[in-house]
């Protein structure tokens, strides 16, 4: 019987947004359990969605588990020193408590920017091996949108991404780190380790595993398969303003010629796929008016993905782009989920279900232009904000929203809720009455998570690049801290000195 830590700590930070990160947003409880610690862990996230629930789900009955912490924040801004500190050091009081384990097991996401380390996974790594010394096996779950440092591959012995965005393969994901991980109990550390970094960037809407180029790429992601230990593919958060930014390839392999091998042929795969790495966006007014001639004695709706307001992607998930555009077109059957609006919200339970007030909603936290939607709301539905998510990205989870309400001006209605979550699962809509399938047209605010749930039921997808925290082309950036030479887009121009004097050049 070995004794295994397990925990984790997940963010993937947006560097250009203005807010933080803090230890309350960790300690709140939203569309995803709150920070827990020790038995807690295991009451939270078994039989869950994430990648912990696997890993506890396949590992066996045969070993002891020591739950240390686990907290997960989704996207936003960069993580407060404090909430870095108290969280990552709670997990090292845990571990200390718990000494001696055989190995350590930590469900990351990857792409953590804090205000003290660009790095962020990368330090705690370093800070756990540290404490269990060199003999014991670490290994660690990343989400598709890692930016892998060399630091979180050479303190680690197994390295295993999910393989699909939407990410609906997280708890596999969670069970290949066991398989890992009991191996490396038998058979010791490996010895090989290999990272390669690709030297562009690829935008979030061109990442989807539904079709190619990724499909075919994550399909090369490997587990104990001969001389390879885990071998994945990364394929970065280019929102987050860090040296290592980027698709990567992370290999752990039992000799070091396995390690050198696998990575380099994955990698050329990648760097000969980049000019297939695009997307198809439209503007608000052009996506609208199509999806409204599209809905014209369509049976499904139109869903439209409001791409760059994704809380997902650490938007503030209230600009008012494409409600906009929906009312001023005089859209008919147009619902928008999910836009947070804690003081809408509250006044429209003030109000009471049925009343029509005037009301100021979303547009509170810019970008610069966008501005609240002031009209006379009809307060349709009123929720609590509670209940258990159903779709397959993040299902079978109790979440809260705090206090929601279904407004509707003419023919567009909005979900309103109080708390930030992803367009990615169906259960908010159900909880305000409404069923997605049965709308004309449905906006959500989500890149590629609401695929897994939305895309079935809709007649057509329509992506479109309103106004929001999150920029769908990379080379909008103001990148300080990336590495030179890295094309910000496909095939684009280049970070550093270089790529800022050919930007200036051409304007």
């Amino acid at each position: 019987m070995a004794r295994i830590a397990v925990g984790g700590f997940q963010h993937e930070t947006n560097s250009f947004v203005e807010h933080r990160a803090d230890f309350a947003y960790f300690a709140s409880h939203r569309d995803r359990p709150p920070l827990v610690r020790g038995p807690q862990v295991i009451e939270w996230l078994s039989g869950g969605s994430y990648a912990l629930s696997g890993f506890l789900g396949a590992i066996g009955s045969g070993h002891e588990i020591l739950p240390l912490v686990w907290a997960s924040g989704g996207a936003g801004g960069i993580v407060t020193e404090d909430a870095f500190e108290r969280i990552v050091g709670e997990m090292q009081g845990a571990l200390s408590a718990a000494m001696p384990v055989d190995a350590v097991y930590l469900d990351l996401h990857g792409a953590m920017v804090s205000a003290g380390f660009e790095d962020a996974e990368g330090e705690m790594l370093r800070r756990i091996r540290a404490m269990v010394g060199t003999e014991v096996p670490i290994v660690i779950s990343l989400d598709y949108h890692a930016n892998v440092s060399p630091e979180m591959v050479a303190f680690t012995d197994g390295l295993v991404g999910f393989r699909t965005y939407p990410h609906v393969d997280r708890p596999e994901t969670g069970a290949n780190a066991a398989s890992v991980l009991r191996e490396l109990l038998v058979r010791g550390r490996p010895a090989g380790r290999a990272l390669r970094n690709l030297q562009f960037l690829i935008p979030a809407e061109a990442q989807c595993t539904l079709v190619e180029p990724s499909r075919g790429i994550v399909a090369r992601s490997k587990v104990l398969d001969g001389d390879i230990v885990s071998l994945s593919y990364l394929a970065g958060f280019p929102a987050a303003d860090t040296y290592w930014c980027g698709p990567s390839v992370a290999v752990h392999a039992w000799t070091q010629a396995a390690a050198d091998r696998a990575a380099d042929a994955l990698a050329a795969r990648i760097a000969a796929a980049e000019p297939d790495f695009v997307a198809d966006l439209l503007s608000p007014d052009e996506g609208v008016r199509q999806a409204i001639d599209l809905a014209r004695g369509a049976s499904r709706p139109v869903v439209i993905a409001d791409t760059q307001d994704n809380p997902g992607a650490g938007s503030s998930s209230d600009t008012t782009g494409l409600l906009e555009a929906l009312v001023s077109a005089g859209a008919e059957g147009a619902v928008v989920g999910f836009l947070c609006d804690p003081d809408a919200a509250a006044a429209a339970h003030a109000a009471g279900q049925g009343a029509t007030i005037t009301l100021d909603v979303g547009g509170r936290h810019g970008p610069q232009g966008v501005m609240p939607f002031r009209a006379d709301w009809k307060v349709d539905r009123l929720g609590a904000g509670g209940f258990r998510t159903t779709g397959s990205v993040a299902g079978n989870m109790d979440a809260d929203l705090g206090p929601m309400a279904l407004l509707s001006v003419g023919g567009v209605s909005v979900v309103v809720t109080s708390k930030r979550m992803q367009a990615y699962d169906p259960a908010p809509f159900h909880h305000l009455g409404v069923d997605p399938a049965l709308q004309r047209i449905l906006v959500l605010k989500s890149t590629c998570h609401f695929r897994a749930d939305f895309e079935p039921i809709a007649e057509k997808v329509l992506m479109v690049t309103a106004p929001g925290g999150y920029l769908s082309d990379p080379a909008l950036y103001p990148f300080r801290k990336l590495r030179p030479g890295v094309r910000l887009h496909p095939l684009g121009p280049v970070s550093g000195p270089a790529g800022r004097k050919a930007a200036a050049a051409a304007d």
